[in-house]
């Protein structure tokens, strides 16, 4: 489903990712694991164009999207959560889900109220004054409305307290179940990322050096990736 060969992205002089390869299959979810600096967040944005790449190829499908522009490869089936949300503080919730809709239609779609109860309890009050864990939330819902084939979320648990990490775990999963969708999380919380993820790569400045099964993770290794 997604395809991603030899990518390079730099800030200007300074090279961040180095040639970086990878694949996530059909409904299938990836979690890049890694410390803070070691690149998920700009590879995130090179894969959802904010960021131009220096080099490779970005696949989704058979399609090549790598030369197309952010809002291109949302209508190619690609959906970004960037970091800190970014939803609209001063949009409604019914609002700022309607910024991700693109069929005319002023009608939030009833499946994402079954996913994100919360939203509709609240759907008429202003984002910003939603807790950190009912923004991710919203950003998510955002993100859903596309109806992407690929979701990536950049650090979804960032912020936001035990419990509703767990609450987020639990969504994904239903979204997974609901739709044929493959998701890629960048995460630095390995028991989330376990929750939802089948395949786990850790991410050390720019470049892979790890990769397992969910089914045969070495919790303390990867663990002592992640530490500072």
């Amino acid at each position: 489903m997604f395809d991603i060969t030899n990518l390079s992205v730099s800030y200007g002089q300074s090279a961040v990712i180095r040639n970086l390869s990878f694949s996530a299959g059909d409904n299938e979810v990836l979690a890049i694991m890694g410390r803070n600096g070691m690149g998920k967040t700009t590879l995130f944005k090179s894969l959802m164009g904010v960021l131009p790449a220096r080099g490779g190829s970005i696949k989704l499908g058979d399609r090549e999207i790598g030369p197309l522009e952010s809002f291109q490869r949302v209508r190619s089936g690609l959906a970004y959560v960037p970091q800190g949300r970014m939803i609209f503080p001063s949009l409604s919730v019914v609002e700022n889900i309607r910024t991700g809709m693109r069929d005319g239609s002023k009608d939030v779609p009833d499946d994402i109220y079954a996913l994100f109860p919360v939203l509709f309890d609240m759907r008429k009050r202003k984002g910003g004054n939603l807790s950190g864990g009912q923004q991710q939330q919203l950003a998510i819902a955002r993100a859903l409305v596309t109806d992407p084939k690929v979701l990536l979320l950049d650090e979804p648990t960032e912020g936001i307290q035990p419990s509703v990490i767990k609450d987020i775990a639990r969504i994904l999963n239903e979204v997974r179940k609901m739709r044929a969708i493959t998701i890629i999380v960048s995460e630095q919380v390995l028991s989330f990322a376990l929750e939802i993820a089948d395949r786990l790569l850790v991410i050390d400045r720019g470049a892979f050096i790890h990769e397992d099964l969910r089914a045969n993770v070495d919790t303390a290794k990867i663990s002592r990736y992640l530490s500072v």
